[in-house]
């Protein structure tokens, strides 16, 4: 579960790639840029002073084109590279500093990469490759094979547990890197353009396997793309760099409604917002009336001093159970009846606050306000077919 914690921390780092890296640094401290510190020293300025947090339990995708320093960025988190300057704190230590037997047991303990090309031993079996983390772990073999079999499961790849990698889709080849990483127990997941090799229907199916099992496993993963709909789609948050900065850190919502600058504006000025918004950003609050308690001349005297059409109805724990119109309940009243249970629609669209806007199209057929749900529930407003089409707007 997502919390405020930082589970990681990224404090000025630096990394300069080149035979002179001091004086390339001491020339970036002193205000020189990219191409004047390659000009001078003929060194290459990878990360630029970056400096981020990542909480627990979180998806954070960092974004660039070629040559931002995304890669760069994230093989410095488990030291594959090492930093020319700055710290790295993973649950407070800080791991640019500590020596390499410790960095190896960080690795085999705390934090596991899945990479871009699948990196699979071709003469091992899919069982083989996903316990190999484990063996370098030193777990016995009866431990780590049950280990492996219940990993396979949570990516559906159990009866391939004997095959060659060279038998599996390169959708299921990656599913076996991921679960190699998952095998370990590691707490954070670093995916480097992870899903950019497969095909575009092979990815977005990776893109929603992902989504599934981090609800389900609540990891922290720093998630590597070029892609921007890929980033928008998975992120709890994204930093989006260029030429080893960050020029924005924000969710999805943040880049495209309130874009830093020309170059995030350039970013995100085509992509699907109905795909990108959530409903409870645009939910509208709307006080429910409750049954058991509210009346039908109540109700009937509340739509009209709002001015509405339809109002819902929720139970003794604020979830909704249905929906009431001004026609109905004017009926009811020259019936003579006080009980909205008995003139109440129980059939009413609903949808749940971090829903994305495009699933809650069909809704609208029936008509009615969408009845907004939390994670537990509760009714939290409404959205109607205005203020979806306001949201997605361009202007």
């Amino acid at each position: 579960m997502k919390n405020s914690e930082p589970k990681i921390r990224i404090e000025n780092l630096i990394k300069i790639y080149g035979e002179k890296p001091r004086a390339a640094l001491q020339m970036f401290r002193q205000g020189g840029t990219r191409d004047s510190i390659l000009q001078a020293t003929g060194n290459v300025l990878g990360v630029a002073d970056v400096s981020l947090n990542i909480n627990q339990g979180e998806l954070f995708v960092v974004m660039g084109l070629s040559g931002s320093g995304k890669s760069t960025l994230v093989r410095c988190i488990n030291r594959l590279i090492n930093p020319t300057s700055g710290h790295i704190y993973i649950d407070d230590e800080d791991i640019a500093h500590v020596e390499e037997k410790r960095m190896r047991e960080i690795r085999r303990t705390k934090v596991s990469m899945v990479f871009q090309r699948f990196g699979l031993f071709p003469h091992k079996s899919v069982m083989e490759n996903v316990e190999y983390g484990l063996q370098v772990q030193g777990v016995d073999k009866a431990k780590r094979r049950e280990k492996v079999l219940s990993t396979l499961e949570v990516v559906s790849l159990a009866q391939w547990a004997d095959y060659l990698p060279s038998s599996l889709s390169g959708g299921m080849q990656q599913r076996v890197g991921l679960a190699r990483a998952l095998a370990t127990d590691a707490e954070i997941l670093l995916m480097d353009e992870a899903f950019s090799a497969l095909d575009p229907l092979i990815r977005r199916e990776m893109q929603d396997e992902l989504l599934r099992l981090q609800k389900r496993l609540h990891k922290t993963i720093v998630f590597i793309s070029h892609d921007i709909q890929e980033a928008l789609k998975i992120g709890d948050r994204i930093a989006v760099m260029k030429d080893g900065y960050i020029v924005q850190i924000g969710t999805p919502e943040e880049l495209v409604t309130k874009p830093a600058d020309e170059y995030i504006r350039a970013f995100t000025q085509d992509v699907n917002r109905a795909q990108v918004f959530k409903t409870g950003s645009i939910t509208r609050p709307t006080t429910p009336l409750i049954l058991g308690q509210d009346s039908t001349q109540f109700a009937l005297e509340q739509m009209i001093a709002q001015e509405l059409q339809q109002m819902y109805v929720v139970d003794q724990d604020s979830k909704p159970v249905g929906i009431v119109s001004k026609q109905t309940l004017t009926t009811a009243l020259d019936n003579g009846s006080e009980d909205i249970a008995q003139v109440m629609q129980t059939n009413f669209p609903k949808t749940h606050i971090s829903s994305n806007l495009e699933n809650t199209f069909h809704l609208y057929r029936e008509g009615l306000p969408i009845a907004v749900v939390d994670t537990e529930g509760k009714f939290q407003g409404i959205v109607e077919p205005a203020d979806v089409l306001a949201s997605i707007s361009q202007s």
